[in-house]
């Protein structure tokens, strides 16, 4: 036949088209085209599948091959369309079966040898391959253990363009299984039910700080500690994603797709929450993501699941800061560019950490501070009062002397205890939430919260309503203390709030002083 097609997917961050893949042999001058507003490496592919063809034995028509890839108006980039461009190609000339070309998803990238090569976003395109209601994708080798995490869908994994064709039902000798495999890049992160090693007893006297961090865990609340070297911010930090609850299958499947989409190849399908900490001298579109082509997920959209973890949160720019403010806001984050618009997970707890002035000395006992007092402004003033106000938990930590170790003996909170105790909170905020869209305290909506079935009395909430009149709360922190005060609650145990949880709660937002 003259006419081959078959089908890729187009991504845009975690959503993906289905591309249809059009290939057409017509006596013109020799050529060979795409068409379909390809970018610059997707233009590239007609070189690389011509001498892909070539050296796998499948030379292509010396006539004029058009490869359309419609929709024409959808824009395309990236290599991945090499394979289905090379399939759809080859189709046109070959006796390679129609009806399986027509029913198959290609994706991957095609080397001048005719090897198959892994690409980014594999797991999203083949999702979104499956929503479309495909039933079969050919992948490179090394990508099919990430794609057989989708279920519902039979994912064939190729080494070579030549057992592609095979595949399809073309009769040309070979074997892919002596041809070596191209190797993808080095699985990141945990994979599997593992969880972190370090443990929450390996921190000596910060047992009130301990307390705060279930509570945060509980509700998934955003903390912010304050404290000088050594106190033990990051260790606290370092320990919060081994007692928040295991991923379900959804979170998971989700955080596998962010880190395929930034190259990473997973194998397995992690429980373990993300943790992401970038460097203070970060960029703003290396937190946030995005790219002039194709779209690369930064650290907040890495993060979504789990904890981004800012240390030294003085030092970073107050413009990366603020950055934070819409995506905790609104759980997602939107990308603009002039190709695109892609909006992305970012539903994450965000602990932030920081001295209290630059040389870290200041108010502490037995240190001196040489900073100037405009210098300790500008340090602090970074962290503006919008992203404060979205900040649930404030801790104020000191060093621990050795007098607190004698006096407070083995620490008694272990990392198993807490997550013990953070999930029976977690699944008795569930019960409470099932008839609403919610399930953790963090995400509950403010007016719900104050005006709910579950709303305090009167008397209950009587030290929030006068902290709102002083004006030394906002609403939006007013709401915030209401969702930390039902953590506590539900840590405790109890069916409605009290006063005693919501006092808890304002001293946990004020700042907790040793």
């Amino acid at each position: 036949m003259s006419l081959g097609r078959t089908w890729a997917v187009s991504l845009t961050g975690l959503a993906g088209d289905l591309v249809e893949v059009e290939a057409d042999l017509s006596n013109q001058t020799p050529a060979f085209r795409i068409v379909g507003l390809a970018d610059r490496a997707l233009a590239e592919a007609q070189q690389r599948v011509h001498n892909a063809c070539q050296n796998s034995g499948l030379p292509l028509s010396r006539r004029r091959v058009t490869v359309n890839l419609s929709p024409a108006s959808l824009p395309k980039q990236g290599s991945g369309f090499d394979v289905a461009i090379a399939a759809a190609a080859l189709a046109t000339e070959l006796p390679m079966d129609p009806v399986s070309l027509a029913d198959t998803v290609h994706i991957g990238e095609l080397g001048l040898d005719g090897r198959l090569r892994p690409v980014p976003g594999v797991l999203p395109a083949v999702i979104a391959a499956a929503r479309a209601g495909r039933r079969t994708v050919i992948v490179p080798e090394a990508c099919r253990a990430e794609a057989a995490l989708v279920d519902g869908i039979r994912v064939v994994g190729c080494r070579t363009l030549a057992g592609v064709a095979r595949w399809h039902g073309l009769d040309i000798d070979g074997d892919d299984e002596a041809v070596p495999e191209v190797p993808g890049p080095a699985a990141g992160g945990e994979s599997g039910d593992g969880l972190p090693v370090d443990d929450l007893s390996d921190i000596r006297g910060q047992e009130e700080a301990i307390d705060a961090l279930v509570v945060a865990a509980a509700g998934g609340h955003h903390l912010l500690m304050s404290g000088p070297p050594g106190a033990g911010k990051t260790m606290l930090a370092r320990r919060l994603p081994g007692i928040l609850p295991a991923l379900d299958d959804e979170t998971a499947l989700q955080v596998a797709s962010i880190r395929s989409l930034s190259g990473t190849v997973v194998d397995s399908l992690s429980r373990v929450p993300p943790f992401e900490a970038p460097h203070h001298s970060v960029s703003v579109a290396a937190l946030v993501g995005g790219g002039s082509r194709s779209l690369r997920p930064g650290a907040i959209a890495r993060a979504s699941g789990g904890v981004l973890f800012l240390d030294e949160a003085g030092e970073y720019s107050a413009h990366a800061l603020d950055s934070l403010r819409q995506p905790l806001e609104a759980g997602s984050i939107d990308i603009h560019r002039a190709g695109f618009r892609a909006t992305l997970p970012a539903r994450f707890q965000l602990v932030l950490a920081t001295n209290p002035c630059p040389c870290g000395q200041y108010g502490v006992r037995g240190g001196t501070c040489s900073c100037p007092s405009l210098a300790i402004r500008r340090y602090l003033g970074r962290l503006s009062g919008p992203l404060l106000d979205r900040i649930d938990i404030e801790l104020s930590l000191s060093r621990v002397s050795l007098a607190d170790l004698a006096s407070r003996g083995p620490a008694q909170m272990t990392t198993a205890n807490a997550r013990e105790q953070v999930a029976a909170a977690r699944a008795r905020a569930a019960a409470r939430l099932a008839a609403t869209p919610w399930r953790t305290n963090a995400a509950v909506s403010g007016a719900w919260l104050r005006d709910g079935p579950l709303a305090p009395e009167p008397r209950v909430r009587a030290p929030l309503d006068t902290a709102l009149q002083r004006g030394s709360l906002t609403l939006r922190g007013y709401d915030r203390v209401l969702r930390v005060a039902w953590s506590v609650a539900d840590l405790a145990g109890r069916e409605r709030l009290t006063a005693s949880d919501v006092g808890r709660a304002l001293f946990l937002k004020k700042g907790l002083q040793q």
